[in-house]
């Protein structure tokens, strides 16, 4: 029992002393391709919503003028401009970062 204990202690010693891994900070490459794909079908799809949403916006906002009614729309208008930008800087902020 105490060789047992005693290897024991031994090994936990060894897995704390132990050097941590150091992995490599790049990709492979097929999975950098793929990642880098998606990133920019993301990016094309995100800006095509954000132009889609400026002209729905803008079709409402004269659609609610020409019936007369006095809708207010700069709040829908500020939601998707806010969008809008998140969306073109989201790439340079978290390139900033890391």
């Amino acid at each position: 029992m105490k060789h047992i204990v005693h290897s024991l202690h031994v090994s936990a010693q060894d897995i704390l002393l132990a050097a941590p891994p150091k992995p490599g900070r790049k990709a492979p490459g097929p999975l950098k391709e793929a990642v880098n794909n998606a990133l920019s079908l993301a990016s094309w799809v995100g800006t095509a919503a954000g132009v889609a949403g400026v002209i729905i916006t803008g079709a409402m906002m004269a659609v609610s003028m020409k019936q007369g009614q006095g809708s207010d729309h700069l709040p829908r208008l500020g939601m998707v401009m806010g969008g809008c930008v998140l969306i073109a800087t989201a790439g340079p902020v978290i390139g900033f970062f890391f």
